[in-house]
């Protein structure tokens, strides 16, 4: 999880990195920024309407370009970004899609149920065609989207009865409107009443009804009351402007964050004395003020802060965000999280997807399991100061500049969804290719599997798990051993044997002790090399005539041979007298152990590099071959010591028992301690 939440966060950073880029590259190229101002006079006819169809402010009885300029800027100031956003809105000219209600409850949920937002419902009477054409419809549909206002139609034939109970004639437009200045107050219904069937008309009457919900201070005394007044409103948002009415971005907001954050419009179109204003450091029209308990925040001289919907709409919301709005980021954040498993899984293609819809199922489990508490916390009526802190600490860190930038390149993103997804699939698969580097370097095998390796590990995991119990639940060994062929997979079905064995991990091989076998002696290397095939030889025709002796030995003469060894031993078949002539001294199952000596002379074993809990012995009884000089062994819980590879392979195939006594490879057991030798002394 930590490297996935580390993988996100370097992602993150490239954006970052990548939107200061992109904005070096415009400047180049252009010679400005986003940020810088423009100047109105400067723009055509054309762009000048763009921009205030982007704000809301109707200018159908204005001709002159000269009226069009001075009421941009009486709106406020324009950047370069704004520009560039309201031309690329404008160019995408996309269909925005309307709805159709199918009856009365499907109304209420949609329209009157809805407490933070605007509709605007065309009404078709039985038997009557609407009152604004398709055409008219369409571009009034787009015309009003760009304010978060939804739209829809209402035909009576659908619910006759509805229509006649609200008395719905006609054809009409109704709008609905928050009526309160609380949060999830109530909706109320307005129908449109003007001779005038026209796009411009009806989206006057709409920024008309809007605009009336946002108190207007026309007067210095009326602000001075207001701006020294405290009420439950901890956030308040001023616009001082020399016009007519708010535009109708402004308005839409008001509706959006009611009861979170209050709108004021100071229409200062006829004011003589302004020095109120200059007292409280308004020294500009128009200027968009935030007012908060730490102080005055003066709105579009960051990054980013355009006079628009969407720019003002993320900056409320990172100052004031609703639970909902923090879930959806947790959200996000957590499935962008989860999708790194898919580079970040190495193996089969398969092997990964299911790799990842686990983790996109565990992760948004955790996070809904994990909200639910924080939701039942916040509800409690003693955190209202826990959450007023919450908010002080969201205000202060999103009034920063690096804040701004962050809200810029939010924006920029979500309008470019193709590069997001183009960034976010080159980083995953950089990560993917640094992971398979370093899994190979490290040797992984799983980096090579195919599709139906895969599929094949993961069906032989699966039939282990429903058909084994759980190794920790036994306190036992078991002699049965697991047959892995799947040949005999329905056979072994009919045998109970079968639902008795452990699923043990291996993990446990690589704490086995290991060693390297050493003898005593003062030959050299070179000259046991130079000795060593005659001494082979000798010892091979040596153990043929041993084994074909010992074949006819009785089992007396047999337990003669270790006598005065301990039982534990026995087990071992190894014998622990020192008389032995050859390097080992101890002769496994009974037989002579092999020559490591040449003719010229013999040497021992060296038992002071065992572990003392290990029992003596030179042969591995899995491949039946003595241990040579400088070899890797491993040694089991119960004391035999084997050669390392030998033992690896006879644990990693399931069988997780010693091959001598059946003592399970993975248990612990009291420490065998060699008998001590007998004092020669006679007892006083």
């Amino acid at each position: 999880m930590w490297v996935k939440l580390c993988c996100l966060l370097l992602y993150f950073l490239a954006l970052f990195v990548l939107a200061r880029v992109f904005e070096a590259v415009a400047w180049y190229e252009s010679g400005f920024l986003a940020t810088q101002l423009v100047d109105p006079v400067a723009l055509s006819f054309r762009k000048l309407r763009t921009i205030l169809e982007c704000r809301g402010l109707g200018h159908s009885g204005l001709p002159e370009k000269k009226d069009v300029r001075e009421l941009v800027e009486k709106s406020g100031d324009l950047m370069e970004g704004e520009l560039y956003s309201a031309l690329k809105e404008e160019e995408a000219s996309e269909s925005v899609s309307s709805t159709n209600f199918s009856g009365e409850m499907h109304f209420y949920e949609l329209v009157e149920d809805t407490k933070d937002g605007i509709w605007l419902v065309q009404v078709i009477a039985n038997d009557r065609s609407p009152l604004v054409g398709k055409v008219h419809w369409q571009k009034m549909v787009k015309k009003v989207s760009r304010f978060g206002i939804r739209t829809g139609t209402f035909n009576c034939s659908s619910d006759p009865r509805y229509c006649k109970r609200r008395g719905w004639l006609k054809s009409t437009l109704i709008m609905s409107v928050p009526q309160t200045s609380t949060s999830k107050g109530k909706v109320m219904l307005k129908e449109y009443s003007g001779r005038k069937i026209e796009v411009e008309h009806i989206f006057k009457w709409i920024t008309a009804h809007a605009a009336s919900r946002i108190k207007t201070i026309y007067n210095s005394e009326h602000l001075k009351e207001e701006w020294n007044r405290s009420d439950q409103y901890r956030v308040k948002i001023y616009l001082f402007a020399n016009l007519d009415q708010p535009p109708a971005f402004f308005s839409a907001l008001s509706v959006k964050f009611t009861g979170r954050v209050e709108f004021i419009f100071v229409n200062v179109e006829n004011w003589d004395n302004k020095s109120y204003m200059a007292e409280i450091g308004i020294y500009k029209t128009p200027s968009y003020i935030l007012r908060t308990p730490e102080g005055i925040y003066r709105y579009g001289n960051n990054t980013g802060e355009f006079i628009s919907l969407r720019a003002m709409d993320s900056f409320l919301r990172s100052l004031q965000p609703e639970v909902n709005d923090l879930f959806v980021l947790s959200l996000v954040l957590v499935n962008l999280m989860a999708w790194m498993d898919l580079f970040i899984t190495q193996g089969a293609t398969i092997k990964r997807f299911v790799v990842l819809i686990s983790t996109l199922g565990t992760y948004n489990s955790l996070l809904i399991i994990s909200w639910l508490p924080v939701l039942g916390f916040l509800q409690l009526p003693y955190l209202d100061s826990f959450y007023e802190y919450s908010l002080k600490l969201f205000r202060y860190s999103n009034t920063t500049t690096l804040a701004s930038w962050v809200r810029a390149d939010w924006m920029f993103y979500s309008s470019h969804p193709a590069l997001f997804l183009s960034t976010y699939l080159g980083h995953g698969l950089l990560i993917d290719y640094f992971e398979k580097k370093r899994r190979r370097n490290n040797n992984t095998d799983e980096v090579n599997a195919n599709n139906l390796e895969w599929l094949s590990s993961l069906w032989d995991w699966y039939t282990s798990y429903l058909f084994h119990p759980i190794a920790s639940f036994q306190h036992f060994p078991f002699d049965s051993d697991w047959d892995e062929d799947p040949d005999l997979f329905l056979e072994r079905l009919a045998f109970p044997d079968l639902w008795l064995h452990p699923l043990i991990p291996t993990d446990y091989i690589k704490n086995l002790p290991m060693w390297r076998f050493q003898c005593l002696g003062t030959h050299s290397d070179e000259e046991m090399l130079e000795t060593f095939p005659d001494s082979e030889s000798d010892s091979d025709s040596e153990n043929k005539e041993v084994f074909s002796s010992d074949r006819d030995v009785s089992e007396d003469d047999e337990l003669s041979t270790f006598q005065g060894c301990s039982e534990g031993e026995r087990r071992c078949g190894v014998e622990a007298c020192s008389c032995a002539s050859h390097c080992c001294h101890h002769e496994p199952c009974g037989h002579k152990a092999r020559s490591y000596s040449s003719s010229a002379g013999d040497l021992e074993p060296d038992w002071s590099a065992w572990p003392s809990d290990m029992l003596h012995c030179t042969e591995c009884v899995v491949c039946l071959e003595n241990f040579a000089k400088g070899c890797l062994l491993m040694g089991l819980p119960c004391g035999h010591v084997f050669h390392q590879n030998c033992i690896v392979m006879w644990l990693a195939g399931g069988r997780h028992c010693c091959p001598v006594c059946r003592w399970a490879s993975y248990k612990k057991k009291q420490p065998y301690t060699h008998p001590q030798p007998l004092s020669s002394e006679p007892p006083s």
